[in-house]
């Protein structure tokens, strides 16, 4: 017994010398919001896993955004310095084409701040979305800027979990599942109006309107 309680002085020691007492001061982990405006929202957790080959394990550390095609300075961007421009937070639906929906509180950046410093060349008049599983798909220019789309981190205030698309998700406000790019890890300005996606190429409706 003696023993044991000498042991036990000796680590209690320890941890005070080396500052490892218990600190009060450190932030509790976000806790997801569950209403937002009188408004109940959806959980994080009310979604199919649907992608093109599951889930992607992103490693923030070697992790970039880049944005080109067709603008005078294209950028590269790292986790943090997308983090650093203002923050939007909207409350949209998203509706899948599979019969589902949620209403998630959304927080991120809006695209049109990404590309505004970069001086989009005036031909372009769509951006088309890379994802770091193969997967693509676009919306016109034009609705993005008037629209306020999202390039979302956060979803119910939480940080969005890699099923989800960590660390960037589009959120394609009145466009139904297919356009709401995970994963994002690039973003083309381009002229092709036309562009098909990875879905679309398939058959689905190239505009992907919630009807």
């Amino acid at each position: 017994m003696k023993k044991i309680i000498a042991c036990l002085s000796v680590i209690f020691i320890v941890i005070l010398l080396n500052g490892c007492a218990p600190d009060d001061s450190r932030p509790l982990a976000d806790v997801e919001i569950k209403e937002y405006q009188g408004e109940d929202l959806s959980s994080i957790y009310d979604f199919r896993e649907n992608s093109i080959k599951g889930v992607q394990e992103v490693d923030i550390e070697k992790y970039s955004l880049t944005v080109d095609g067709l603008v005078e300075n294209p950028a590269v961007y790292t986790y943090d310095q997308v983090l650093l421009k203002d923050p939007y937070t909207k409350k949209v639906t998203l509706n899948c084409v599979e019969g589902w929906s949620v209403d998630i509180l959304w927080e991120g950046v809006k695209i049109s701040d990404i590309i505004n410093d970069l001086n989009v060349k005036k031909e372009a008049n769509t951006i088309i979305f890379h994802s770091v599983d193969g997967y693509t798909t676009s919306l016109p220019l034009d609705f993005i800027i008037d629209k306020n789309i999202l390039l979302a981190y956060k979803m119910n205030g939480v940080v969005i979990p890699p099923e989800r698309g960590y660390p960037f998700q589009v959120v394609a406000e009145d466009k139904l599942g297919y356009k709401w790019a995970k994963w994002v890890n690039r973003i083309e300005l381009s002229k092709d109006e036309n562009y098909q996606g990875y879905w679309e190429s398939r058959g689905y409706d190239n505009k992907g309107d919630i009807k």
